[in-house]
């Protein structure tokens, strides 16, 4: 199983993560959500929103590309890089992935009140 590496989030996850055991086949953001890593996800996994944008440091190459409805969504997020991705649509591969959570998200409203 591929490990997840999460870059220090000042909010999300200060100190960084390593989550060792990724499960293949598996969105990025269920994986973060199932480690206590909460990143925002308005939008419950259905590709409607930008809120669970990623940048992928490292593995990029080994995700599947991103569907046309995915672009268009990413097209709105805040901080875009050549490498994001919805990380509710990005599932993991074979392949190590280092992965950094957006300072900020378009997001208007928090998913914990």
């Amino acid at each position: 199983m591929p490990k997840i590496t999460v870059l220090p989030h000042p909010d999300v996850c200060p100190e960084g993560a390593v989550i060792d055991s990724a499960p293949v086949g598996v969105s990025i953001c269920r994986v973060l959500l199932d480690n206590n890593i909460d990143i925002e996800h308005a939008c419950e996994l259905s590709c409607a929103c930008t809120t669970c944008h990623v940048i992928i440091r490292d593995g990029f190459d080994a995700l599947e590309e991103a569907t046309d409805n995915e672009e268009d969504y990413l097209d709105r997020a805040w901080g875009l890089a050549p490498t994001s991705r919805l990380s509710c649509q990005a599932l993991v591969a074979d392949t190590d992935l280092t992965v950094e959570i957006p300072k900020y998200t378009v997001n208007h409203a928090k998913e914990s009140h």
